[in-house]
């Protein structure tokens, strides 16, 4: 495939994916797993979920995911397009949505779907975590350690940042003890 085409290519997926995409960025992970790595072919699992992986850690939007997967398949002009082709869309939406709510709040469709659409964000985000999840953890250590992440997130009220920092340390140990 020609540079050219690619970038086409990959300005239309993350186009279409962020026009039809509600709730973020989060919500959009499993259609952008889904033609990245299962339709298009640029990227396997691994390489997905370490560019999942560094757009979460790294500081800054959670728009990093789009541009590290440009970034990884075509470069700098691959992120400018990913980027771009993410942001510039959604963000002239938000505008639009902006500026017209006021005319629309008191309707009664408008109260209704401000009411469902919390719930489907919901289902999306939770089916992100499992697509993510699918192509990131191969072993039964890393389904652990997940859980177990999980399960101190939904039950403490302590900085996220301790069930990290002793998660990247048991699969560093693991790693060095050939479990991984």
């Amino acid at each position: 495939m020609r540079n050219d085409d690619l970038l086409w290519a990959m300005a239309l997926t993350f186009f279409t994916t962020a026009i039809f995409s509600f709730g973020g960025i989060a919500t959009m992970i499993p259609e952008i797993h889904r033609q990245a790595v299962d339709i298009r072919g640029w990227l396997g699992n691994d390489d997905f979920a370490t560019a999942f992986a560094l757009s979460q850690i790294a500081p800054g939007p959670n728009i990093l995911l789009m541009s590290m997967i440009g970034w990884r398949v075509a470069g700098w002009a691959g992120l400018a397009v990913a980027t771009l082709a993410t942001i510039v869309p959604t963000s002239l939406i938000a505008l639009l949505a902006g500026r017209g709510e006021a005319r629309i709040a008191n309707t009664r469709w408008y109260m209704i779907a401000k009411r469902a659409l919390p719930p489907i964000v919901v289902g999306l985000i939770l089916s992100s975590g499992v697509v993510t999840g699918h192509a990131a953890i191969d072993h039964w250590l890393g389904v652990a350690i997940a859980g177990g992440v999980a399960i101190h997130i939904a039950l403490s009220r302590t900085n996220p940042l301790i069930p990290l920092g002793i998660g990247t340390a048991i699969g560093i140990a693991a790693a060095r003890l050939g479990f991984f």
